[in-house]
């Protein structure tokens, strides 16, 4: 008897474990990805306009300065800074344990 009773101990100590570190995670996983996307598309939004609001500036407030064979270097500099923002943006990165 005393077998069977250690045996149903364990078994439930296994499903609490089971519970704790398998299925009470996955419950926030939902709301962890809803917010990543969300976040995600915000800065996609906010940094194409702000690559068009570069590119736009060039083409417009510097007068003649890009005017005629020299009309492709605004978009030579937004692509530069473009660039530059993907390399920061992927060496910011962080490889720890997401959580």
């Amino acid at each position: 008897m005393a077998r069977k009773k250690g045996l149903a101990e364990v078994l439930e100590l296994v499903k609490a474990y089971v519970r704790q570190e398998l299925l009470d995670p996955l419950v926030k996983v939902p709301r962890w990805l809803a917010l990543g996307i969300a976040g995600s598309l915000a800065i996609v939004v906010g940094a194409v306009a702000v690559l068009l609001a570069l590119l736009r500036a060039l083409q417009t407030e510097t007068g003649t300065t890009f005017a005629g064979n020299l009309s492709w270097i605004p978009y030579l500099i937004t692509g530069t800074v473009l660039a530059l923002s993907l390399y920061l943006l992927i060496k910011r990165i962080n490889k720890r344990r997401l959580g």
